[in-house]
């Protein structure tokens, strides 16, 4: 793991639920005796319970899923020459398995990728590198889903990325190569803003297939949506780290061009 790795992940965990809230408590409990460690011991306790609250949750994610609508499935087939599905971790080592197979995630986006295939008929690549730990790469156990429990065969295996952007530059490259540059991207709708991002800069035209929505498009709220909630700090954190990575991608964009003579 390299250093530039490790430190972005040490920066993200400070930045992002649950972590943020305690790492505001520590610096509290350190200077304790100081005036303002109170206020900041106040301040971390309210984050970290809104973060908990689903009601909070579901409106962070919003901002991220009302960005692309889901496709209606009596929708016309779109022009498009390729579906595109991106992996998203792995359960790995699992004994019932006997292996490593697909989280959660990366389940939710396998099936819908299978039911665009067969919807439209369109060839379908799989992205994703080998998580630490792995012994196959996400696009390997994607492709062996598809294949054996939806009974989608996979054209193509983007088996290096580690990471969003490479998950583009990978299938990009891929997809030119074969007369193809516009596609149906199929993520979690939270994820869309960021991967559509991605994939349009390594000149692909992107189709959004959202699915697995988390947000309450028509706010029908419940009591339990106001009382905290480990689900929720999940969302929370899906919702953060979206908007903190697609800050990352405008803050690396403008010190490029800002180097440039």
């Amino acid at each position: 793991m390299s250093f530039a790795w490790t430190l972005k992940i040490l920066i993200s965990t400070l930045l992002l639920p649950p972590g943020n809230g305690l790492a505001l408590l520590c610096v509290a409990g350190l200077y304790r005796r100081r005036r303002w460690a109170f206020g900041l011991a106040v301040a971390a306790t309210l984050l970290s319970i809104a973060q908990c609250l689903p009601v909070v949750a579901h409106a962070l994610i919003a901002t991220l899923e009302s960005q692309s609508a889901a496709i209606a499935p009596s929708a016309p087939p779109p022009a498009a020459g390729a579906i595109v599905v991106l992996g998203s971790g792995l359960a790995t080592d699992a004994a019932e398995y006997g292996g490593d197979t697909s989280n959660e995630r990366m389940l939710v986006r396998a099936r819908y990728g299978a039911a665009l295939a067969r919807r439209y008929a369109l060839p379908v690549l799989v992205t994703g590198g080998q998580p630490i730990n792995a012994e196959r790469s996400e696009a390997e156990v994607m492709a062996g889903i598809l294949a054996e429990e939806f009974g989608v065969a996979v054209r193509w295996r983007e088996g290096e990325a580690m990471d969003t952007g490479e998950n583009a530059a990978g299938s990009a490259a891929i997809l030119k190569a074969a007369g193809i540059r516009r596609i149906l991207l199929v993520t979690h709708a939270f994820h869309m803003p960021r991967a559509r991002w991605r994939f349009e800069q390594a000149g692909l035209e992107v189709i959004p297939a959202p699915t697995g929505f988390f947000s309450h498009p028509d706010n029908d709220w419940q009591l339990g949506d106001f009382l905290p909630q480990p689900k929720a700090l999940q969302i929370s954190y899906y919702a953060l780290h979206e908007w903190l990575g697609m800050a990352w991608i405008t803050l690396t964009n403008s010190i490029t061009e800002w180097r440039k003579p």
